[in-house]
């Protein structure tokens, strides 16, 4: 298991500044570095995999917020919330550091409001990923809607039909568990966070069978994860709010409690604010490790990997620095598929594993050459996508978006939308504007707490380049080409993002004030591609406000004029530099 050395060796890294590279570890007696060995062809950032036997946190540097993760065999996968975008993604990894999109569980809501993209800050709260009975199990809880649940015989589907197992509102953050004996029970939350409230459930997880017993109440107690061990049922919950909370751990010898309680992560003397709410995970050789997000800023909630082990029957996570017996978040560590291998009397051989491990650093998808007939599963659309206005097949190697009539570009329908990943980085998409129709707005979009877009407007026959904050709109210069270029640059640490264009993808013209996006409707920013046709009854091509809840009929190109606007897109590429 962990040598004493690689433990002596991590205690100093915690201590290591941030903004210091490391270029090696010394593993066991035999003072091996391990910096020389390299992984595919992507620049080493400053955080996530370091390709030299350690990580730097967080390990995702993107918004997968109210993270969960399970191991099944020798494969982790996790899921998280994706509120108003559609579907939720599951991602995989091999090493507990390194993710890719493996598919999504849902790709609709068919309820009121999400053809209509009236649920912005609704749709899938902090889900619940279990196996059981040879199945994968999803649980969340829409705040509008209910409770859901979904299952799997293998991890990229097919997945079941969402069921609800009860129409309810404000309910959140449910987690399933089946017991030794078979008896299945599912602990949840309550909207405005608490309290903590176990409810017994059929074998088959579809039904509940009662309303629940109070087990806790404590500040912003929400999160529940279920693990049982040693006799123990143990409740893993976030308290005390989003970018201030601490873990707190309960256990009781019964399911309905008395629990004790033990707070076992917090901030401390750390830059990393709100250390909670996550997933307590075993690998295959017995070590521990906890997942949890940290809220950080535009970016949105950002994913933290924690060593752990027990003691006492309580989890130690982190590093207790000012020695208060709480633990407290690592900056670097050495990768779990090293802490798990096993210790030897001289210097460790360069077993697969440990190759494999050293080589196998990757960043969840981000570009798309759009070759594949089904859409890559890193893409989410804003709310409810209409299948009939878009398509892989209509030009093959490019993705076709037809004009559907909107108001603005928050209600616009298929707006396709990707997580800004790092620090800093660069998108650009490439677009086809030759068959836009008059009222046409296209282009790329960052979407956040408010929305900054530069697109293309058609009016009269003329083609114009166009800028909006999404209140006021300012034409940029007329467009005489048949293909544009688009590009966002996000700087995330000063604040400042950059709008660019070309018509050779060569010299590219920047817009010269820089803007910013924050955080909003409970997500970090992305970027999107948008192609709407301005309704007749609005004058401005796009609007700041959310929409109010409704159950007004969507949209259709049945109900409306038939349009023949379309855009193609032959690709977009995201760079991460930071």
């Amino acid at each position: 298991m962990i040598p004493t050395i690689i433990t002596y060796i991590c205690m100093t890294l915690n201590l290591i500044p941030m903004n210091m590279k490391l270029t090696g570890i010394l593993l066991l007696c035999g003072c091996m570095t391990i910096s020389s060995l390299t992984a595919q062809n992507i620049p080493v950032l400053n955080w996530g995999d370091q390709g030299n036997g350690t990580y730097v946190n967080p390990i995702l540097c993107a918004d997968y917020s109210d993270p969960d993760v399970i191991r099944v065999g020798n494969k982790y996968y996790m899921v998280a919330s994706d509120f108003h975008f559609i579907g939720m993604q599951i991602l995989e990894s091999d090493d507990m550091v390194n993710w890719h999109i493996l598919t999504q569980v849902y790709h609709r809501f068919d309820l009121p409001g999400w053809d209509t993209n009236e649920r912005y800050a609704g749709g899938s709260w902090a889900p619940a990923i279990r196996y059981h009975d040879g199945k994968f199990w999803i649980y969340f809880c829409t705040p509008h809607e209910g409770l859901f649940m979904t299952q799997a015989e293998h991890p990229e589907g097919p997945w079941s039909p969402l069921h609800m197992v009860k129409a309810v509102w404000h309910w959140e953050d449910p987690c399933p568990f089946w017991d030794d004996n078979g008896q299945a029970y599912l602990g949840r939350s309550q909207h405005g966070a608490g309290p903590i409230i176990v409810h017994k459930m059929s074998a088959d997880g579809r039904t509940l069978l009662d309303e629940g017993v109070t087990v806790y109440t404590g500040p912003v107690a929400e999160g529940t994860k279920f693990l049982k061990r040693n006799g123990y049922y143990y409740l893993s919950i976030p308290e005390g709010g989003v970018g201030t909370g601490w873990q707190t751990v309960l256990r009781a010898k019964y399911i309905y409690g008395p629990y004790e309680k033990r707070v076992v992560l917090e901030q401390g003397t750390t830059s990393v604010n709100g250390p909670h709410q996550g997933a307590i995970v075993d690998t295959p050789q017995g070590e521990w490790w906890f997942y949890h997000f940290q809220h950080n800023g535009a970016l949105g909630r950002v994913v933290h990997l924690q060593p752990m082990h027990w003691q006492d029957d309580w989890p130690v996570i982190g590093m207790d620095v000012d020695r208060n017996g709480v633990g407290e978040p690592v900056a670097v560590w050495p990768m779990p598929c090293l802490t798990d291998v096993e210790d030897a009397t001289g210097p460790m051989s360069m077993s697969p594993l440990v190759k494999k491990c050293l080589k196998n650093r990757h960043l969840p998808q981000t570009s798309d050459d759009f070759e594949q007939t089904t859409l890559s599963p890193q893409w989410q659309w804003n709310h409810n996508p209409d299948n009939s206005a878009w398509s892989l097949t209509e030009h093959r190697g490019q993705l076709t978006l037809h004009a559907l009539p909107a108001e603005n570009f928050l209600k616009a329908r298929n707006t396709l939308t990707l997580k800004v990943m790092g620090y800093q980085s660069v998108a650009t998409i490439a677009m086809d504007v030759s068959r836009l129709s008059d009222g046409a707005r296209c282009g790329l979009a960052c979407m956040g707490k408010t929305n900054e877009l530069l697109g293309i407007a058609k009016e009269k026959g003329q083609l114009k380049i166009y800028r909006s904050d999404g209140s006021s709109d300012s034409i940029l210069s007329s467009l005489h080409a048949k293909t544009i270029f688009l590009r966002i640059s996000f700087d995330m640490p000063t604040k400042q993002y950059h709008f660019a264009y070309s018509t050779n993808n060569r010299h590219y013209t920047p817009i010269a004030q820089p803007f910013f996006v924050d955080f909003g409707h409970w997500k970090g920013i992305r970027f999107g591609i948008y192609h709407y046709l301005l309704s007749s009854s609005s004058s401005s091509p796009s609007s700041s406000s959310s929409p109010s809840p409704s159950s007004s009929p969507s949209p259709s190109p049945s109900s409306h004029p038939s349009s023949t606007s379309t855009i193609t897109l032959p690709w977009v590429k995201y760079e991460i530099t930071h």
